[in-house]
């Protein structure tokens, strides 16, 4: 377990309040996680049987479930059904915030409405995770890769004529911490009314947000916008280079400070003494003269040595790792930035793997946001939540007509 982890439930912001998250796939488990690691005691119900079928997810979903459920209770319960209802009921009447990214108007035909709910918990903040916010694409079903090409996210991020997916699930993630802001500021003002509210969160409004900068660009100047590997430069030393092993490195000078630093550290005397690359716009109209120079300087040196020179003179400098290399980080494993996560045991006979997973990326009071429990099995607090409300069910099989995981 982390060093990180000696952060207490007690001293955490949300202790004391109580989330029931009806989730799956990223964008609800994600929002779910981060009140749950600021203190909240989060309650994730899953259907009967093998559980969220995020679980099982092959190939690039793999990683999904064990990123965003730390810190969590799991009950199981067929929510459809007139034999677990009253259960859940009686959990959600106990609650302050009940989060859920089921596709638009599921939790409402089974009668988990905000309307229904509020009736019985007027203090119930209940955050709706959706593709889209109300409007003509309301009712669209939804992706990351969706939003990403609809919203000029994929445009921007691949050369021209092939918009690309980010490499990484931002919507649903953004997405989910846009949640978080929602309900804590829903709890805060409950704190006034003493009234819940609906709190939305979507993809597609999250994307636009997002490409905010390109949108203002285009309507403040006349150039057409170029995909980001084809952009109008900005400066003239932005780019990735390769040192003498062929390995990738990106190096910056944003400053014509930076650019002196830059040209003594490496032994660009005659760039340095050229008039002409005083100041930036010289420089970026002479980008492809610097970048042969800069390269073949670089082309002498190994990584080690381009990140030293770099780092000794204040120059932005990065190694093109991938997300594997993060695990063995210097910063991020003497920071206490990692935490080692318990996933549940394949089976009876055997232990549960542990992985290194990063903590949220922020510190209160210089104390990192810590692991207090690991990812749980599928129904693993079945009896601890049942017992505290007085309900006891046996368990059955699964029965829940779920929804298909990929639509929100």
């Amino acid at each position: 377990m982390s060093p990180a982890s000696a952060v207490t439930a007690e001293s955490l912001p949300l202790t004391g309040i109580r989330v029931i998250e009806f989730s799956h796939m990223v964008m609800g488990p994600s929002c779910g996680m981060i009140l749950a690691d600021l203190g909240a005691e989060v309650i994730k119900v899953e259907p009967r049987g093998r559980g969220d079928k995020t679980r099982y997810l092959p190939g690039s979903g793999s990683g999904l479930f064990p990123a965003f459920n730390r810190n969590k209770k799991s009950v199981q319960l067929d929510i459809a059904e007139a034999r677990d209802r009253e259960t859940a009921l009686s959990l959600i009447e106990s609650a302050d915030v009940l989060l859920e990214n089921f596709r638009v108007g599921k939790m409402e035909s089974m009668g988990y409405g905000y309307e229904e709910l509020s009736a019985r918990n007027p203090g119930l903040v209940y955050c709706s995770l959706k593709g889209f916010l109300p409007g003509p694409y309301g009712r669209r079903a939804a992706l990351d890769e969706v939003v990403q090409m609809l919203g000029g996210l994929a445009y921007m991020t691949g050369p021209p004529g092939q918009p690309l997916r980010a490499g990484a699930s931002v919507n649903d993630i953004m997405g989910g911490m846009f949640g978080v802001i929602g309900v804590l500021s829903a709890l805060r003002l409950r704190e006034r009314t003493g009234r819940g509210q609906v709190v939305n969160s979507a993809l597609f409004e999250n994307n636009a947000f997002l490409v905010g900068t390109h949108m203002a660009q285009a309507q403040l100047t006349d150039e057409p916008l170029r995909p980001m590997p084809t952009r109008m430069a900005t400066w003239a030393v932005y780019d990735i280079f390769r040192d003498r092993h062929g390995s990738q490195i990106f190096v910056a000078a944003v400053s014509d400070g930076q650019w002196r630093d830059l040209c003594e550290e490496f032994g660009l005397d005659d760039l340095l003494a050229d008039p002409d690359l005083d100041d930036n716009q010289g420089r970026v109209d002479q980008r492809d003269r610097i970048h042969r120079t800069l390269q073949s300087a670089l082309s002498a040196l190994d990584l080690d040595a381009i990140e030293a020179k770099c780092t000794r003179r204040g120059l932005p400098v990065a190694r093109v790792n991938t997300p594997a290399d993060l695990t063995a980080d210097e910063h991020l494993v003497v920071s206490g930035a990692l935490a080692s996560t318990g996933l549940p045991p394949p089976s009876e006979a055997e232990d549960g793997p542990r992985i290194d997973l990063p903590l949220l990326p922020l510190t209160l009071d210089g104390r990192r946001l810590g692991l207090r429990s690991d990812v749980p099995a599928p129904g693993e607090h079945n009896a601890e939540l049942r017992d505290h409300l007085g309900v006891d069910r046996p368990d059955g099989p699964d029965t829940t007509a779920t929804d298909n995981p990929e639509e929100f």
